[in-house]
């Protein structure tokens, strides 16, 4: 028999063992003047046996977004423990016994990857691998937000050794976390004109959303809601002529507003501009941004949050560390430094001043319009390509206040 299975085996025996020493002997007679109410505490549930290991990465903050809902976007991270392949075949995202979210079959692998093998949706763990399910609680913009979440992961075994481990079976309760009650960072926008695309950020399977970063021996998700932006032409196209140079494309040296008040505290300047239309190799890890800003816009509170504006025009930037900012100043033009195969602003808020090392957190905007939204995610690789995008039709615009952007969104600036 393994080691591992006689160790469980033998946990299972001394909780049963415990269960039958704590139970009477007798039952007292009915008659009996002695017998006292026990003052046992009651016990705790039993342990289950869990051949997924499963760890939120870090508590949910909800957020109003421009779709009338508010959301709750974590990541769960998942590590099959067994000797062979393990199939997800449901997860639920559970508050006050009622399931929020149930994901399953191929909605499931949707959103599921196993580490190192960022582009393949897969329900299936192999032997000792991890993967992480991107999860989005999606709630009526009326309804109460949870305080507390549970997950229940319902999996196949390739290899079962009941009754210790069936071949189909539940974890229930797994990964229980406090939902945060931090309120979204209240900004401006960092942009001004109209047309802006939100081409790369919450709540989709995105590159942002995907991006998981391996540092100093823990997984920082800093662009959980970090925001591509590019701006479509009057005729909805990104550029015109030659695709590879910056300045083919329209917004290309676009002014950058400070989003708050705030001071700097980190600085690059001095990359060159990125051939556009194919992504750059060999970069080191602190080149990734290109030239950059970073802004502490906590405003004195407790909750610490940072500006991050990325991929500056080489030569732009007009402020240095320890500047304090003005809403609205500007600071940068947009550019096509660093890891980027097109003129964009890369802009998120994060809980550190490592870009990368952070805990991406959500912002909501106080003003703007929302012109409208692309038609669909498949829409984005033909807009980058020339094409001109192809917009959701009966889409009526409206202003928006104090709520966040999602992906496809198309927006305008005042």
């Amino acid at each position: 028999m393994p080691r591992a299975v006689r160790t469980s085996l033998a946990l299972l025996a001394a909780a049963v063992l415990t269960a039958s020493c704590s139970a009477p002997a007798e039952k007292p007679s009915a008659s009996s003047t002695s017998a006292t109410p026990s003052q046992t505490p009651p016990l705790a549930p039993p342990a289950q046996v869990t051949p997924v290991l499963a760890t939120v990465v870090a508590a949910p903050v909800p957020v109003p977004t421009t779709d009338g809902k508010r959301h709750l976007a974590y990541e769960l991270q998942l590590t099959n423990t067994q000797a062979a392949n393990v199939t997800l075949t449901s997860l639920s995202v559970r508050a006050a016994g009622r399931d929020l979210l149930v994901l399953a079959g191929a909605r499931l692998a949707y959103w599921t990857r196993v580490l190192g093998a960022s582009q393949t949706p897969t329900a299936t763990l192999g032997p000792g691998q991890a993967g992480i399910v991107w999860l989005d609680v999606v709630l009526d913009a009326s309804a109460p937000v949870p305080t507390e979440l549970s997950h229940t992961i319902a999996v196949d075994l390739a290899a079962p050794m009941p009754p210790l481990l069936p071949a189909h079976m539940s974890e229930d309760g797994v990964a229980p976390v406090t939902v945060s009650t931090e309120q979204p960072a209240v900004i401006s926008p960092p942009l001004d004109g109209p047309r802006w695309l939100d081409g790369d950020s919450c709540c989709d399977m995105t590159g942002h959303r995907m991006a998981m970063n391996p540092l100093d021996g823990s997984l920082w998700a800093a662009e959980r809601f970090a925001v591509d932006y590019v701006q479509l032409s009057p005729n909805g196209t990104l550029f015109s002529g030659d695709r590879a140079a910056p300045q083919s494309y329209p917004y290309f040296g676009a002014a950058i507003h400070a989003v708050a008040d705030g001071p700097v505290v980190a600085v690059l300047d001095g990359l060159p501009e990125q051939v556009a239309g194919r992504s750059p190799t060999g970069l080191p890890l602190d080149q990734y941004g290109g030239n950059h800003v970073v802004q502490d816009i906590s405003g004195g509170g407790a909750e610490k949050r940072y500006a991050f504006y990325a991929h500056l025009q080489t030569g732009s930037v007009k402020v240095k560390p320890g500047d304090q900012l003005s809403t609205g100043q500007v600071i940068a033009n947009l550019g096509n430094s660093g890891n980027t195969d097109a003129p964009h602003l890369h802009f998120h808020v994060m809980s550190t001043p490592d870009p990368l090392r952070s805990n991406g957190l959500p912002f909501v905007f106080k003003d703007f319009s929302l012109a409208g939204r692309l038609a669909s995610m498949d829409a984005l690789d033909a807009v980058m390509a020339g094409a001109p995008a192809p917009m959701a039709p009966g889409f009526a615009p409206r202003d928006e206040s104090g709520v966040g952007p999602l992906v496809l969104d198309v927006m305008s600036y005042a």
